[in-house]
C-alpha cells in the first residue's frame, strides 16, 4: 500500500472538520508531510477544485476570509483570525493579503509545525508575498480531481511502480467505454459533479450549465477581483475560446492574438496580460518543454503547451457535448491529451515529479515527459485509440526519443508509456508499457 492509499484508509480524528461525503485526494500525503515539517501550508488552485474540503480534512478550526464578519475583523482585530485550534484554516486568504506576514510571524513565534493551512483561488502579486515564507510556508498546488480520485480509474497502473521498474499487469477494463471517457472530459474533475446522474452531468457540462457559469464568472469578475487586471470581458472570452481551439499545442501569442481578435487582432501585450491573469487564477496552465542534451544536431523547441486546468473548460468553450465530440476525432484527440496531462500532473505530485512535453525541429515529439527530481523520467504518448496501429506509431516515437536522448539520460529512463482511452494494460515485447487512462494511479 502506497502513502496515498494508506492515508485514504485512515479516519480523521474526531476534532477535524472533514465534510460528509469527502473523497480522498492524492495530495493528502504532501499536505500531511508538510504540516509535520513547517509552520504553515498554502494550498492554491482553481476555484471549486476542492481546496476547502481537503483543508478541512486536516484543520481543527477555521476562518472564512471571504465572510463579511472576517472582513470586519481584518480591519479591527486581525490577530483574532489566527486564534484557534491548530491546524487553523484560513480559507481564501488572498482576500486579506496582510495575513501573509501575520502568518509568517506567528510561525516564527510559535516555533511549531502544523499551525496554519491557507487556501487560495488566486495567486497574489509578488509584492504581497515579498517577505519569504521559506522554511515557514510550504506551497502545494491542487487541481480538479483525476479519474483515479473520482473513481473512474482503478489505479492499477501505478506511476510509482513504473519509476521503480515494475511491469504493468494485463488488466482489462471492459467496464469502461469510450463514451465514459468522453463524458469525463466534458464533466471534468470538479468535486461537485462527481456522482451526478448522466442528465445532471450533461447539464453541468453545457455552456449554460455550471461549467459555463464558471467560465463566465472567471472572465467577467474573477480576473478583475482576484488579480486586479483591467480587461474587456468579451475580449477575454474570445481569448479563452482561442486557447480552447489550440489546447495541447504550442500556440504562440501572435496566433492567439489573431485568432481571438475578431475583426482586428488583439495586441500581443494584451494577450500576454490576459494569459498571465488566467494563470494567476489557475484556469490556464503551461506545460513547459523538457530540456535534455541530444545526440543529434536537432534543436529542442522551447515553447510551452497551453492547457486549461481541466479539459471540461475547453469542452464548454467549444460547445462540445459528448455526442459532438464523438463525431469530431481531431477535437476529441486534443482534449483527450489534455485529460491525460491533467491526470499525470495530479498523480505525479506525490512522487516528486513534474510533467513536461518534448518536440524538436525534426518533428519528434512526446506528449508528456514525467521527470522526477532525481532525474528519472518516463516518456508518454497519449493515443485516443487502443488499436494496434495507433499504439505501434506511439511506441515507435517513444523508442526514437529513447535513442536520441544523450547516454547519461538513457540511464535515467524509467519507462516508456502509451496512454489510451480504453483497453488493457500490458507491456509490449519492446518494453513499452500500454495502459488506458482509466487504469492510471499514483
Amino acid at each position: 500500500m502506497n502513502d496515498a492509499e494508506s492515508l485514504a484508509t485512515k479516519s480523521p480524528p474526531s476534532d477535524r472538520l472533514t465534510m460528509p461525503g469527502y473523497r480522498p485526494r492524492v495530495i493528502e500525503t504532501q499536505i500531511a508531510q508538510a504540516l509535520a515539517r513547517v509552520g504553515a501550508v498554502l494550498i492554491d488552485g482553481a476555484r471549486a477544485c476542492g481546496k476547502t474540503w481537503t483543508a478541512r480534512h486536516f484543520a481543527r478550526s477555521e476562518a472564512r476570509i471571504d465572510d463579511p464578519a472576517s472582513q470586519l475583523l481584518i480591519e479591527t482585530a486581525p490577530e483574532s483570525l489566527l486564534a484557534g485550534a491548530s491546524p487553523r484554516l484560513l480559507d481564501e486568504w488572498q482576500m486579506a493579503p496582510s495575513l501573509w506576514n501575520r502568518v509568517r510571524r506567528a510561525c516564527d513565534d510559535r516555533s511549531q509545525p502544523g499551525q496554519f493551512i491557507l487556501t487560495g483561488s488566486a495567486s497574489p502579486s509578488d509584492e504581497i508575498t515579498r517577505h519569504s515564507g521559506m522554511g515557514r510556508i510550504a506551497r502545494i498546488r491542487m487541481r480538479p480531481m483525476s479519474l483515479y480520485e473520482s473513481g473512474l480509474s482503478d489505479g492499477s497502473a501505478s506511476l510509482r511502480s513504473m519509476f521503480d521498474g515494475d511491469a504493468a499487469a494485463a488488466v482489462p477494463r471492459d467496464d469502461v467505454s469510450l463514451v465514459n471517457v468522453v463524458e469525463a472530459i466534458c464533466v471534468g474533475g470538479w468535486p461537485v459533479n462527481v456522482g451526478d446522474s448522466a442528465d445532471a452531468r450533461g447539464e453541468a457540462s453545457g455552456v449554460g450549465g455550471a461549467i459555463g457559469d464558471y467560465i463566465n464568472e472567471a472572465a467577467r469578475v474573477e480576473v478583475a477581483e482576484a488579480v486586479g487586471v483591467r480587461h474587456q470581458p468579451e475580449a477575454l472570452m474570445r481569448l479563452m475560446r482561442s486557447v480552447a481551439r489550440n489546447v495541447a499545442t504550442e500556440a504562440r501569442l501572435t496566433g492567439l492574438a489573431a485568432d481571438a481578435g475578431g475583426d482586428s487582432a488583439l495586441a500581443s501585450a494584451t494577450v500576454r496580460s490576459y494569459l498571465s491573469a488566467l494563470e494567476r487564477i489557475f484556469v490556464v496552465e503551461r506545460q513547459p518543454a523538457w530540456s535534455v542534451e541530444l545526440r543529434s544536431r536537432a534543436s529542442l523547441r522551447k515553447s510551452p503547451k497551453l492547457h486549461f486546468v481541466d479539459p471540461s473548460l475547453a469542452a464548454s468553450l467549444l460547445r462540445a457535448t459528448p455526442t459532438r465530440l464523438m463525431a469530431d476525432t481531431p477535437a476529441l484527440g486534443s482534449l483527450f491529451e489534455s485529460l491525460v496531462v491533467r491526470d499525470l500532473r495530479i498523480l505525479s505530485q506525490g512522487i516528486g515529479a513534474d510533467v513536461y512535453h518534448y518536440r524538436d525541429n525534426v518533428g519528434l515529439e512526446a506528449d508528456a515527459v514525467i521527470e522526477r527530481r532525481d532525474g528519472a523520467w518516463i516518456g508518454v504518448q497519449a493515443k485516443l485509440s487502443p488499436g494496434r496501429s495507433a499504439v505501434d506509431a506511439a511506441a515507435a516515437s517513444l523508442l526514437r526519443l529513447r535513442d536520441k536522448v544523450a547516454r547519461r539520460r538513457n540511464t535515467d529512463l524509467a519507462a516508456l508509456l502509451v496512454v489510451t482511452s480504453t483497453g488493457a494494460a500490458y507491456r509490449r515485447t519492446d518494453g513499452v508499457i500500454v495502459t488506458p487512462v482509466t487504469s492510471l494511479g499514483p
